[in-house]
């Protein structure tokens, strides 16, 4: 079908790829998403979710109009269509009747990586408001505290220059799924005689394709770092010249190393010790080594340190002067110097006062526990908080408060919008303006609106500056237009009509960074001991093999996304879903024999947290020991109305305050008949 038009547009989605789209127009109809074959790390590609976009906008259960709650909380939701100006008028009331605006609690991440539809006009509200602030630390926070640690900043290599690399660590990335592009790079590198290790507790798809597979249990890596290092000092396999101009406080690093020798992490990690001595012969004999490192492995309690360990490796063997050496977790610090945080926020507004702060990983407690004065408003948007947030019985009880006032801004009516009092239709990426900056390449991109909105649906911006007018705020800022505020959103090295011409700009950042040894810290060097915190070191998990707890629960739960969603989008796209079939758990048949556990039989999995039932899986994806419940799945889609974050829990990381989707232990056993 020939297009009336194609629009320039980007990935809203929660993916260090940030796409560059073309949106094949048809009417008032979108009929196709492609990527770009002119981005460089698009290439014209793009996953079978996103290539799905028109399927999600145009799908039949869309939100088109403005909806409340008529049945109680704890029934089968019931809700009737009402106007705009009756839903904005009802929450302008109820948060007029809230004396003290802390208890007004905002609930956001990452449904919309945009700038614009992402925060801006929202955290304008918020700010004038003195609403509660939300600690946003569900998915990166201990990983990014501890690339921080290390270098200073969020910062890491080219995408492109994996290409290069003659060894690539894929570390806790399942890549062919979540970072498809890297993996076009990674792929050219093998062809080019590269060698491909993958680290993770699953066999993944992606492992299934490198040469090797350290199957290492949950929350072990940091282990794994101190003894590559360890034999990297014992068998001369540092770069002495790039430590003494580019490592602060390596001493204390070398002497926490030696304590680790292959042996004892082999013991630790349920690896053996000659395939840790074997990496790590691979890593200091290969100048061109990269790691692509990934946010699995920071979801246990120890999360940041391990982080914090593994980015120094590549300071260690100087791997960062080579092209195709060095590490790559996060480039979003590279565009911070670009963003104007403050034009679009507006923190000014605050005039002073410092409201609360709530962290969204602990959300299910905050709503039960939280006093002085309780959380008696919640706004929930680009996120279900009821599916994603860990120990989700207790998040389902806290919004079935009957005195909880919930509006949630959505596209589909989620396991959160089943729990709201007031539900608002969102706009769709098609149907909206936004910009956005990537946390896996260097770009920055504009999405245009490639039609006008479904229904009555309006973007976030769009709502929360009407929502300002009903609560009476008359500063100006609440009267920018999306297209104001995208020209608020960078500085002046960003000419925002050349973006808007091209439909993506490439950042002014160098070409390798760290090469010549420069790092954006106090000290200017890569920090293996900090000034204020130490020296990185292994934390194991909470819940853990040997443990009191383990005696009860003696298997480790991780909970990775299925293939074709990502979080929580897209479980509803009926094509999507009949491909992943049902919720499963992943077993090895080392420990499903033993409970008289087949193939395709329904299990219990539980713990003190709760109970969900599964399908049994044993598919040579899991290893000993590890169960793999397959996420996120919207409750309503489990066949007992639950998924896997009954089971896990709301305690943080050791640094950033992050989830621990992957510290949890579990036992398995047949469902009753």
């Amino acid at each position: 079908m020939n297009p009336d038009r194609i629009v320039n547009g980007a990935c809203p989605h929660d993916c260090p790829d940030t796409c560059a789209l073309q949106v094949h127009v048809k009417g008032e109809r979108v009929v196709k998403v492609v990527g770009r074959q002119d981005h460089p790390s698009t290439h014209g590609a793009l996953c079978t979710k996103v290539s799905r976009y028109p399927e999600r906008t145009h799908h039949a259960e869309r939100l088109l109009h403005p909806m409340r709650r008529v049945s109680r909380k704890t029934e089968p939701p019931r809700f009737e269509r009402i106007s705009w100006a009756e839903a904005l008028q009802t929450i302008a009331s109820r948060f007029h009747a809230i004396a003290d605006k802390q208890a007004i609690q905002p609930y956001s991440y990452a449904g919309t990586m945009g700038l614009l539809q992402g925060g801006s006009m929202a955290d304008r509200l918020w700010n004038r408001l003195g609403a509660a602030r939300l600690d946003r630390t569900i998915c990166a926070s201990a990983g990014a505290e501890g690339l921080n640690r290390a270098y200073g900043h969020r910062l890491g290599m080219h995408l492109r220059h994996f290409a290069d690399a003659k060894l690539i660590l894929i570390w806790g990335s399942n890549s062919i799924t979540s970072n498809l592009h890297f993996w076009t790079y990674a792929n050219q590198a093998k062809r080019n005689g590269a060698k491909l290790v993958c680290i993770d507790p699953r066999r993944s798809e992606t492992a299934e394709k490198c040469h090797e597979h350290l199957a290492l249990r949950p929350g072990t890596d940091g282990a794994l770092a101190l003894a590559l290092m360890h034999e990297l000092i014992r068998n001369d396999g540092l770069d002495e010249d790039y430590i003494e101009q580019a490592v602060e406080g390596f001493e204390a690093l070398r002497e926490r190393a030696l304590q680790w020798p292959p042996e004892r992490a082999a013991e630790v990690c349920g690896l053996s010790a000659e395939q840790i001595r074997q990496l790590a012969r691979d890593y200091a004999s290969t100048p061109a080594s990269a790691i692509r490192l990934n946010y699995g492995v920071q979801r246990v309690h120890g999360g940041g340190n391990a982080v914090w360990l593994i980015a120094l490796l590549p300071c260690l063997t100087g791997a960062w002067k080579h092209p195709g050496g060095g590490l790559l977790l996060s480039s979003s610090g590279w565009a911070a110097p670009f963003i104007q945080a403050d034009a679009l926020e507006r923190p000014d507004l605050l005039a002073g006062r410092r409201p609360r702060m709530v962290n969204m990983s602990a959300i299910g407690d905050a709503l039960l526990t939280l006093n002085d004065p309780p959380i008696q408003a919640l706004v929930v948007y680009n996120s279900n908080p009821a599916a994603v947030a860990p120990e989700n019985g207790k998040v389902v009880r806290g919004l079935q408060r009957e005195d909880l006032f919930t509006v949630v801004l959505e596209h589909f009516m989620t396991d959160t919008a089943d729990l709201a009092d007031i539900v608002l239709p969102a706009t769709t990426q098609l149907e909206h303006l936004d910009v956005h900056r990537s946390y896996g390449h260097t770009d920055v991109l504009i999405n245009e609106a490639a039609i006008a909105p479904l229904g009555e649906a309006k973007p976030n911006t769009q709502i929360f500056r009407e929502l300002a007018a009903a609560l009476g705020f008359t500063e100006p800022c609440f009267q920018d237009s999306d297209e104001q505020l995208a020209r608020q959103a960078f500085g002046p090295e960003i000419d925002f009509d050349l973006l808007r011409a091209q439909g993506f700009q490439p950042l002014p950042v160098p070409e390798h960074p760290f090469a010549d040894g420069q790092f954006p810290t106090p000290s200017g060097k890569a920090q293996a001991t900090h000034p204020l915190h130490g020296t990185p070191d292994f934390l194991p998990n909470r819940e853990a093999p040997g443990t009191p707890l383990a005696q009860r629960y003696p298997l480790a739960m991780i909970s990775p996304p299925a293939r074709h969603f990502l979080n929580s989008s897209f479980v509803n796209v009926v094509s999507l879903r009949a491909i992943e079939k049902e919720p499963v758990l992943e077993m090895h048949p080392d420990d499903a024999a033993p409970r008289g556990l087949q193939d395709g039989q329904m299990a219990r999995v539980f713990n003190d947290r709760g109970e969900l039932l599964l399908r049994v899986a044993i598919n040579g994806r899991a290893r000993p020991g590890v169960v793999n419940g397959l996420g996120v799945w919207w409750r309503k889609f489990g066949v007992d109305g639950k998924n896997v974050n009954e089971l896990t829990g709301q305690a943080l990381t050791d640094l950033g305050g992050g989830a621990t989707f992957y510290d949890c232990l579990v036992e398995v056993e047949a469902a009753a008949p």
